[in-house]
């Protein structure tokens, strides 16, 4: 909900349309599913990865590769989601896109870009996010 009018006013900007009030929350319900996809596949995926990796693997690492296992899982949902807001498609169903994207193979536009941005920014905040847990575990131990 917080996500999508910022994303909005985005893709508008990427493809040189005007965006208003009106049109803010244009495409939300593609970003909403897409969302929570791409939360619940990251928490299956970083449950599991452990069982696949010998020894320990480091919290950058972990982030990375769990966020973009995520990503390629959801994908196809993000081209969709931003068809929708270009406002360009305002005529097609989400699945009739779906539907075309899988046809003209372009159901993973754009993944190298989003897979290397997801590398930094996931695994920086994994590395971020284990260190405030361990500061958690010293500073708060009667909170557990």
């Amino acid at each position: 909900i917080i996500e999508a009018p910022f994303d909005q006013v985005k893709v508008c900007r990427q493809v040189e349309h005007s965006w208003s009030v009106r049109t803010l929350f244009q495409g939300s319900g593609v970003t909403i599913l897409r969302n929570t996809a791409l939360f619940c596949s990251f928490s299956i995926y970083r449950d599991l990865l452990p069982n696949f990796v010998s020894g320990d693997i480091s919290p950058f690492w972990m982030g990375a590769i769990c966020s973009n296992l995520a990503w390629l899982t959801v994908w196809p949902l993000d081209v969709i989601k931003s068809q929708r807001q270009s406002g360009n498609y305002e005529s097609r169903s989400s699945i009739s896109l779906l539907r075309e994207a899988a046809q003209t193979h372009h159901l993973y536009r754009g993944l190298l870009p989003g897979l290397a941005r997801s590398t930094v920014a996931n695994g920086c905040a994994m590395v971020a996010y284990k260190k405030i847990e361990e500061m958690a575990d010293v500073a708060l131990p009667k909170w557990r």
